[in-house]
């Protein structure tokens, strides 16, 4: 017997759109900063540079970590 799908609120692709986001922020985050890494002693930048990618990308992983406690929230809310 074939199930029938159960219907998706709006609430929960929400929750999903926000998961994907938070995804690629952080996988796009941590690939921009390992090529900023690289690529700036390829070239020998100043070290100067590296502080300012790591602040960067310390900024990026602090906003994903308030958008994951945001989300949590917003799931245990929704009774999930």
């Amino acid at each position: 017997m074939a199930r029938t799908p159960t219907p998706v609120s709006a609430e929960d692709r929400a929750i999903a759109r926000t998961g994907r986001m938070l995804g690629l922020v952080i996988a796009g985050t941590m690939l921009l900063w390992l090529g900023g890494q690289w690529i700036g002693g390829r070239l020998g930048l100043d070290p100067s540079y590296a502080y300012l990618m790591d602040l960067a990308a310390m900024a990026a992983f602090f906003w994903s970590l308030v958008v994951v406690v945001r989300l949590w929230r917003r799931q245990k809310r929704a009774g999930k």
